[in-house]
């Protein structure tokens, strides 16, 4: 059963391809050629971030593609993120307008905060981007007191001047999104997070949509992209060699990466799958012609273990977010 490629977001109306082309881990070296790829194979979502270090490269990549009539401007979907160390009212529009110069765009389609995080202001002259601890040797990270209620009404704002067309978070949690909707004079059009069979987050997918927010996943694959990051990352089995994984793939003549992520598909939940090789691109996107049935998600429910690879313990900055 063939599925819909796009939701329609709140608010604007505008259309987000369920299935998107995520830049983290994209080397600068890499990442031009690989979003021209991404984009020549027919992917019309980026999804990106100011953390990923890479935000120049995307953008020379997506104006090559412009630029060499591949697609249109308005056929893309462009996300990125604001980055922890800019939540302060007075650094959200500055942190913003950096990322559109960088991308060399006239608008974001979405822009989402990172993380739910304030961290300590890191002058983008010292570094950039900054990541989590500031660049003075420090060893644990340092918060800063900026309300959330105040970072988000910057967001507004830059939707109400169309510079970005749609606002959204990213790693929220129920009670974050609670609080977010008591003053929020735009709803957030989308909640991004780590999504996989591993961490299938039922009744905060089943709640979000229930307010009318959209849902995209990453790390769709599990802990593939944390085998260099993490213990957990390193020692849980691989979901694109998990029996069930793989027996579901042979049974509808797929590959394991594909049913993972038509998983998330037939929830309704977009997906942003990263590849360096056009082979696997293409393979990625090949998702919507078809759909697992009741059994496969039977059997797909019961390898859930709660397993967050994205964990902050993880990374041993003493901060447990999702706890």
């Amino acid at each position: 059963m063939a599925s819909a490629e796009y939701v329609s977001l709140s608010r604007t109306g505008d259309k987000m391809p369920l299935v998107g082309f995520g830049c983290w881990k994209i080397s600068p070296e890499d990442a031009e050629n690989t979003i021209y790829d991404a984009i020549k194979t027919g992917y019309r979502l980026i999804d990106g971030a100011a953390d990923y270090g890479n935000e120049v490269e995307v953008g020379r990549g997506i104006n090559k593609a412009i630029k060499d009539g591949l697609v249109k401007r308005e056929e893309l979907f462009v996300v990125t993120k604001l980055w922890n160390t800019y939540h302060n009212k007075a650094n959200v529009r500055p942190s913003f307008d950096r990322q559109l110069q960088d991308l060399g765009l006239e608008y974001i389609d979405l822009y989402l905060i990172h993380f739910p995080v304030p961290l300590k202001n890191v002058e983008k002259s010292a570094a950039y981007p900054p990541g989590w601890y500031a660049p003075n040797g420090a060893t644990a990270i340092e918060f800063e007191r900026s309300p959330m209620h105040e970072c988000w009404r910057e967001l507004e704002k830059i939707a109400e001047s169309g510079l970005a067309k749609n606002i959204g978070i990213s790693n929220f949690n129920v009670q974050l999104i609670l609080d977010l909707l008591t003053y929020a004079n735009i709803k957030p059009a989308v909640l991004q997070i780590e999504l996989h069979p591993y961490l299938q987050q039922t009744r905060l997918v089943e709640w979000v949509q229930s307010q009318g927010i959209n849902i995209t996943a990453y790390s769709s694959f599990g802990p593939a992209s944390f085998i260099q990051l993490t213990e957990d990352g390193k020692s849980a089995q691989p979901l694109l060699e998990h029996e069930v994984i793989k027996s579901i793939a042979k049974k509808h003549g797929k590959t394991a990466g594909q049913v993972l992520l038509r998983w998330s598909l037939d929830r309704n939940v977009a997906v942003i799958p990263k590849s360096m090789h056009v082979e696997r691109m293409q393979s990625n996107r090949d998702i919507t012609s078809w759909s697992l049935d009741s059994e496969d998600h039977k059997q797909i429910k019961t390898i859930d273990r709660g397993l967050r690879f994205n964990n902050m313990d993880s990374y041993g900055f003493n901060l447990p977010l999702f706890a």
